[in-house]
């Protein structure tokens, strides 16, 4: 049996919070890819866990010793209608492990069978949206973005049945935690204070924050998600990152990327972008983010009420108080990583202004995100020396000559120059994404003929995506015209 530093971090909070539930076997389970960097950081042994016993326990064949299988209950608001009773349909947790810093981590099985708040679901998960998630979810990690791991994918040997049948798979996915801003909601909503109070500290007690339990504890623990919040979609944002459902139940509270749905990174900017199938008036569109931000931790705040004051009034005028400082904190992260995408040291009012009409321009060129902000002195020399037409990635050339002339004398202005600017620029701005098109080539080629040799390839670029290689080049081009993909799906 596969072994670790496991404990179990549920068993003090309330029943409510949980329903103890087994996987649902698989008929024939095959790796798909296991996470051996990512094993060895959580104090696992490889070699155990590549082995029958490792295959078994992460397809949901056997459980995994001295842990007890949970589903987690939540409620939230979905696209803005509150939703009383959700959880984990298709996700059960097996365990949770100690690793070598300390840290615990949740492992959760996505795909494992049905849970009692499948709601009539089969509680499976078809083989695309698993290499999605970890493909997106690794790409994530390699852009040094807070984000849940994926530990490892294996298929079932069964067939799912989504809109044709599908191949089976499941996901590990590893986490600090797997409580949201809904599992609070769940609670406030029916009144249990305590059980809020307890997970409150549960999660308290593995991000630092300050020992106790009076109310400028729970204050103190209250700042840290929102700061964590701003930072996290800040670098959203920097990266061209549409998460696309941001609900309050797919919000994690430990200030982590969760949830890989149809989410996607744009190609062509265009902030009032939006992939989402379902998300018709742009609810979670790019430029939207930041506010649904917002949104969220304000439903958090209204969960968190009876920890964060006295009395009720005490408690909303210090929560909005402290809410106010979330435009403040997000702008703050914003402003930093931005200005570092265009070269400059310091953020100030004019490279504020220098990020702000650069992405106007970018928006009318559609100019490709990624490349536009990889490839600046390059796009600005091209533009200063005259040429006309077409910029590759970028659009018309003369529309960027007056930006680049105020560019240069800023770099001047911090005592840069070009070729410093684009060696700091390098370190920050990606060369490689998980393009929608690349990832559903992968999707395609593993399910139509199991070969994986795509996977392994994007999966190695996001792995290292400021790292230049002529070789894998191709792996940074935008999609040509047929290849552009417009919409995606939560694949549920």
């Amino acid at each position: 049996m596969p072994k670790g530093r496991f404990i179990s971090r549920y068993s003090a909070q309330s029943e409510e919070l949980f329903e103890r539930v087994a996987p649902t076997p698989v008929s024939n389970p095959r790796w798909l890819r296991f996470n051996a960097e990512l094993a060895e950081k959580m104090g696992l042994d490889t070699r155990e866990w590549t082995g029958d016993s490792g295959l078994a326990v992460l397809s949901g064949n056997r459980p995994l010793a001295g842990n007890e299988p949970i589903a987690m209950a939540y409620a939230g608001h979905q696209f803005g209608q509150w939703v009383p009773q959700l959880g984990d349909g298709r996700a059960i947790q097996i365990g949770e492990v100690r690793d070598p810093e300390g840290r615990v981590l949740g492992i959760q099985l996505k795909g494992a069978g049905p849970t009692p708040f499948s709601r009539q679901g089969d509680g499976r998960a078809a083989l695309g949206p698993v290499i999605r998630e970890y493909l997106l979810s690794e790409g994530m990690a390699g852009l040094g973005i807070p984000t849940t791991r994926a530990l490892a994918a294996v298929t079932t040997g069964d067939l799912v049945h989504r809109e044709t049948p599908e191949p089976g798979a499941i996901l590990t996915r590893v986490a600090r935690g797997f409580v949201r801003v809904g599992t609070f909601e769940y609670f406030a909503a029916r009144g249990q204070g305590e059980a809020v109070r307890s997970l409150a500290d549960m999660v308290r007690s593995e991000t630092g924050s300050a020992e106790g339990s009076g109310v400028h504890v729970y204050r103190s623990w209250f700042e840290q998600i929102v700061a964590a919040q701003a930072a996290l979609i800040a670098r959203w944002m920097s990266v061209g990152f549409i998460h696309g459902v941001m609900n309050t139940d797919n919000m994690s509270v430990y200030g982590e990327t969760i949830d890989y749905g149809p989410c996607a990174f744009m190609d062509a900017f265009d902030p009032k972008r939006v992939f989402s199938s379902i998300d018709r008036q742009g609810r979670y569109a790019y430029q939207q983010q930041p506010g649904i931000g917002l949104w969220n931790l304000t439903r958090l705040a209204e969960s968190l009420l009876t920890l964060l004051g006295e009395s009720t009034e005490e408690a909303v005028e210090w929560a909005e108080d402290s809410l106010g400082r979330y435009a403040e904190g997000f702008h703050q992260a914003y402003d930093e990583a931005f200005r570092k995408k265009i070269g400059l040291r310091s953020v100030s009012e004019l490279s504020r202004s220098l990020v702000a009409d650069l992405l106007e321009i970018m928006a009318e060129q559609g100019a490709d995100f990624t490349l536009s902000f990889r490839n600046i002195v390059s796009l600005v020399q091209q533009a200063r020396s005259g040429r006309s037409g077409k910029l590759p990635g970028f659009g018309d050339a003369a529309a960027l000559v007056p930006w680049a002339l105020r560019w240069s004398s800023a770099l001047e202005a911090e005592g840069l120059t070009e070729s410093k600017a684009d060696e700091l620029m390098k370190t920050v701005n990606p060369l490689f994404i998980p393009r929608n098109h690349r990832v559903q080539q992968v999707i395609d080629e593993c399910g139509d003929s199991g070969d994986l040799s795509s996977f392994e390839s994007l999966l190695a670029v996001t792995s290292k995506p400021f790292l230049e290689d002529s070789s894998l080049s191709a792996w940074a081009n935008p999609p040509k015209a047929h290849e552009v993909v417009r919409q995606t799906f939560c694949g549920t």
